[in-house]
């Protein structure tokens, strides 16, 4: 079980604990990054570098887990298996060039297929429901289809574990059927013991690349939201991503 270092608490009673055992496996990496684990029943944070977990970037593609559900709660989509075009234009990735549904594209982080879900959401029901998701500095801008990927808008590690409890439990201004269709297609392992829920992202900048995974585990009826960012210098780094939060929800005893 992972070591606890000295409790700090926020304003609003939320304890913030580092933990030193996520250090090790960055360093491991050779990555600088930042590991945020949401204990929700203690109203606990359990933090690698509080002070990054606190600091905001875009989302990159980690808001396609938003932009599902905000799809799906206003009608832009009739359910996670309607296929979107993709534009026809070519892509980084050789694999989006193609026509597909929520449910194939956030497998494949699918860009242009998640740029047509919010270009029929439409940029005013947009801006309205990041609002109402509480997301972040809920910035989106004018350009409907690239506020995530090039801001403003920004989320903090600890934001991004907040935003999926509010999700998870019910709290959150959308339908029950779209949650319960975006913890469908968020499922990446599911064992006798426990769900993993996530989804990566990868911003890229004219200086640096972030890289992000998010998400959750869910086992003995409780939910613990995680969130996970390292600075990228490579492309090899991606699959750092994985690793790296792997090692941390097996050090707190999640997996």
């Amino acid at each position: 079980m992972i070591a606890l270092m000295t409790s700090l608490h926020s304003g609003s009673g939320r304890t913030y604990q580092e933990v030193p055992e996520p250090l090790k496996f960055f360093n491991e990496q050779g990555m600088v990054g930042t590991f945020v684990l949401f204990d929700v029943a203690t109203d606990t944070m359990l933090v690698s570098d509080e002070a990054r977990a606190k600091k905001r970037f875009t989302p990159a593609s980690t808001f396609k887990i938003a932009n599902s559900l905000i799809g799906l709660d206003v009608g832009a989509v009739k359910s996670v298996d309607e296929v979107l075009p993709y534009g026809g234009k070519p892509q980084r990735i050789k694999e989006w060039e193609r026509d597909m549904s929520l449910r194939e594209a956030i497998k494949m982080s699918n860009v242009p297929i998640y740029q047509e879900l919010a270009r029929r959401i439409g940029i005013e029901r947009m801006r309205e429901r990041v609002k109402g998701l509480g997301y972040g500095n809920m910035e989106i801008g004018t350009v409907v289809d690239r506020f995530w990927l090039d801001g403003p808008l920004a989320i903090s590690a600890v934001e991004q574990t907040e935003f999926l409890n509010r999700t998870l439990s019910g709290s959150l201004p959308i339908n029950a059927n779209a949650v319960s269709a975006v913890r469908e297609i968020t499922l990446l392992e599911k064992t006798d013991t426990y769900e993993l829920h996530g989804k990566t992202g990868w911003l890229f900048g004219a200086s640096r690349q972030l890289g992000w995974w998010v998400g959750w585990i869910e086992r003995e009826n409780k939910v613990y939201p995680f969130a996970l960012n390292i600075d990228m210098m490579e492309d090899g780094d991606a699959a750092k991503r994985i690793q790296i939060g792997r090692e941390c929800l097996k050090a707190l005893g999640k997996l």
